[in-house]
C-alpha cells in the first residue's frame, strides 16, 4: 500500500512524527484484510472484532513530509485468538528505489462486541 505523507503526519521540522506510523500499519492490515475478501466492517458487523495487544515500532531513518511511503504488510502467525503481522515501511524515490525507515510488529486478539477474547473464525485462523 502507498501513502504520501502529509503536513499534519509530520512535526514543526517536517519529520513523520512518531505516532503516524501506527495508522499506516491499520491501513496496512485493513488492505490485507480486503486483499483476501473480507472488510473490517463487515467482519464487525458478523460481531468480530481485532485489537492491538502488542505493538513494536523499530526506527530506521526518518520518512519526511511529501515523501511517498510504501507499507508492506503481512500476517505471519496466528492461532485461534491471535494474529501477528510483520511490516515494513520503505521510503520510495522517484527512481524506484526503496529505503527502510521502519519495522513493526503487531499481535491482534479477537474479542466480541462486549471486548471478550473469543475465537478467530476459521477463515482467519493460521
Amino acid at each position: 500500500m502507498r501513502l504520501r505523507v502529509r503536513y499534519n503526519e509530520c512535526d514543526p521540522m517536517g519529520v513523520v512524527h512518531h505516532g503516524s506510523y501506527a495508522s499506516w500499519l491499520e491501513i496496512g492490515r485493513t488492505e490485507l484484510l480486503r486483499a483476501a475478501g473480507v472488510s473490517y466492517r463487515a467482519m464487525e458487523e458478523a460481531g468480530v472484532f481485532l485489537v492491538i495487544v502488542k505493538l513494536s515500532i523499530r526506527y530506521k531513518r526518518p520518512a519526511r513530509y511529501d515523501d511517498e511511503i510504501e507499507v508492506l504488510t503481512k500476517a505471519v502467525r496466528g492461532s485461534r485468538v491471535k494474529i501477528d503481522h510483520e511490516y515494513e515501511v520503505f521510503k520510495v524515490s522517484a527512481d524506484g528505489s526503496r529505503e527502510l525507515c521502519v519495522t513493526a510488529e503487531t499481535t491482534l486478539a479477537c474479542v466480541d462486541g462486549t471486548g471478550h477474547v473469543r475465537e478467530l473464525p476459521t477463515w482467519l485462523q493460521g
